[in-house]
């Protein structure tokens, strides 16, 4: 259950991009923003459901790309023929573990600072990046 604090945050967030609040984009958005592991649809299909309900897939697609459009979630694609979404959009990357599959983010500039992209051939133009880290979680390290 959401407090009445977050859900007139998440209210503000959703009228300041001029979207009309649904019970369907309300429960998706609220999902997003309690969750940081980057949920595939089923996922937070499965999540809004659970209590009442009140979603089908074709709802929570609509509800995630009118959130994207928006600039309030961002698709992640980490894996072949998987797209995950995420309510941080602000620049950072991804930590994937090898053992377990949790996604992790890395704050933009433990990266950012490194990367040379005077590097990329002339002919492509750069307008963003992202890198996706792949490794192994503390627990996956201990517990091989």
């Amino acid at each position: 259950m959401v407090s009445k604090a977050v859900a007139g945050q998440i209210r503000d967030r959703m009228k300041a991009e001029g979207l009309r609040i649904t019970p369907q984009r309300f429960a998706v958005y609220n999902s997003l923003l309690s969750r940081t592991d980057h949920p595939t649809v089923d996922q937070i299909l499965d999540t809004i459901n659970e209590e009442i309900p009140i979603a089908s897939k074709a709802s929570v697609y609509s509800a995630l790309n009118i959130l994207r459009e928006v600039g309030l979630v961002r698709e992640v694609l980490l894996e072949a023929g998987v797209t995950r979404y995420d309510a941080n959009v602000s620049s950072h990357h991804h930590f994937v573990c090898q053992g377990c599959g949790a996604i992790a983010d890395i704050p933009w500039d433990a990266l950012s600072d490194r990367l040379d992209l005077s590097k990329i051939p002339a002919s492509l133009h750069a307008t963003s990046y992202e890198v996706t880290v792949k490794g192994f979680c503390g627990d996956c390290r201990q517990n091989p």
